[in-house]
C-alpha cells in the first residue's frame, strides 16, 4: 500500500477562497423581521449590525459600539476582490435589513438601529448629532493595518436583487482599503398623550 500524500495548506488558494463573497439566487427572498448581513471578500474586515429596541414607562436605547484594529500586517492583498447580491436575493422581504458589503483591506462598515417606544414623549436629534455618532461608531484603526491597495476591488447589488423589499434597507458598500462607513437610525416615538 502505498502512503498517502499530504499537502500542505495553500495560502493562496485559501484567499482565492475569501476574495469573492455571493450572495445570490433567491437567497433571503421573502424573509422578514430583523436580518443581518456581513459581507467581506479580502483582509482585515470589520462589520457590526447592532439593534437596539425598548418599550415602556420610562424606556431608553443606548447603543455603543467601537470597531478597532490595532497592529494587524497584511503581507500580500488578493489582486481581486468581489463582494455581490445578485439574483433575487431579498425579493419580497420586508422588516429591518442591514447589510454591509468590503471587498478589500481594513475596512469597517456598521449598521445601527435604536427603536424607543415611551411614555415620556417624542426626543428629537439633530443631522449633525446623528453624523458625529456615525463617524465615532465606524472606526478606529492605527496605520499598521492598512493594506497595499493594489488590483480591483468591488462591492455590487444586482438590479433584480432587494426588488419589492418593504421596511427599513441599511446598506453599507465599501471596495478598496481603509474605509469606515455607518448607517444609524434612531426612532423615538410617545406610546400616548
Amino acid at each position: 500500500m502505498a502512503p498517502m500524500a499530504v499537502m500542505a495548506d495553500d495560502y493562496s488558494g485559501m484567499l482565492a477562497y475569501l476574495d469573492v463573497t455571493r450572495i445570490e439566487g433567491r437567497a433571503l427572498a421573502g424573509a422578514n423581521g430583523a436580518i443581518a448581513v456581513n459581507q467581506a471578500a479580502g483582509d482585515l474586515n470589520l462589520q457590526g449590525n447592532l439593534r437596539g429596541i425598548a418599550h415602556g414607562e420610562h424606556a431608553d436605547v443606548s447603543i455603543n459600539a467601537q470597531q478597532l484594529q490595532r497592529g494587524n500586517r497584511v503581507l500580500s492583498a488578493p489582486l481581486q476582490a468581489s463582494a455581490l447580491i445578485g439574483g433575487d436575493a431579498l425579493a419580497g422581504a420586508s422588516g429591518i435589513a442591514s447589510i454591509n458589503q468590503a471587498s478589500g483591506i481594513a475596512n469597517t462598515t456598521l449598521n445601527v438601529v435604536s427603536a424607543t417606544l415611551a411614555r415620556q414623549g417624542i426626543r428629537e436629534t439633530d443631522d449633525s448629532a446623528l453624523a458625529a455618532e456615525g463617524s465615532a461608531l465606524a472606526g478606529g484603526r492605527d496605520d499598521a493595518s492598512r493594506g497595499v491597495a493594489t488590483g480591483t476591488r468591488s462591492a455590487g447589488v444586482a438590479s433584480t436583487a432587494l426588488r419589492g423589499f418593504d421596511g427599513v434597507l441599511q446598506l453599507n458598500q465599501i471596495a478598496g482599503s481603509g474605509n469606515d462607513t455607518a448607517n444609524v437610525l434612531g426612532l423615538a416615538v410617545q406610546d400616548r398623550p
